[in-house]
């Protein structure tokens, strides 16, 4: 693994662990904030708990799991994206900057909103990093390209040793008994 992955990933990480842990520890504190985002959530996905504190606490537990995995390295990719999945609704609940009035918090909030959409960025290219290790795409489509390979290499061998043995089939039975 390379030097900046190692290091890259547990610094990208922090800032969900961090933000997770706060999370799970005081959901009180950012459920009201919460609450115009999580409530359209949990009216479209019904697997996601009803109270707001409990979708923040859940929020928060997925951060701190997929940061401890994006850190240590174990399950980058997946590890990535479930950190992006729980950043949008983040992002939208905590850093409204389009409702702010007063010009010092709008400009404040703008920035925070626009440090977790650049985190949203390198969750997505950490997402799409393999490590320079082929991707399970890749690996599928050259295995099918070496089986169609194989499977004519199969049949020109069947075609060649077909035809002498169908010549000696012809002259046997012409032979007489």
């Amino acid at each position: 693994m390379s030097l900046l992955r190692v290091v890259g990933r547990p610094m990208l990480a922090s800032m969900f662990l961090a933000g997770g842990l706060e999370s799970v520890r005081n959901p009180r504190e950012v459920a009201p904030a919460a609450e115009p985002v999580v409530r359209p959530l949990v009216d479209r996905v019904p697997v996601l708990p009803d109270s707001t504190e409990q979708a923040v606490r859940l929020s928060g537990a997925v951060q701190i799991a997929a940061g401890l995995l994006l850190a240590v390295g174990r399950m980058p990719r997946p590890a990535a994206l479930a950190l992006a999945a729980t950043l949008v609704p983040t992002t939208l609940a905590g850093h409204r900057f389009w409702e702010e009035e007063d010009p010092g918090r709008r400009a404040q909030q703008r920035i925070h909103f626009l440090k977790n959409l650049s985190m949203l960025g390198g969750l997505l290219i950490a997402a799409d990093d393999t490590g320079a290790a082929p991707s399970l795409l890749w690996r599928s489509r050259h295995a099918a390209h070496d089986l169609r390979r194989d499977a004519r290499l199969v049949q020109r061998s069947f075609r060649a040793g077909a035809r002498p043995a169908s010549a000696v089939g012809r002259v046997r039975a012409a032979l007489p008994r």
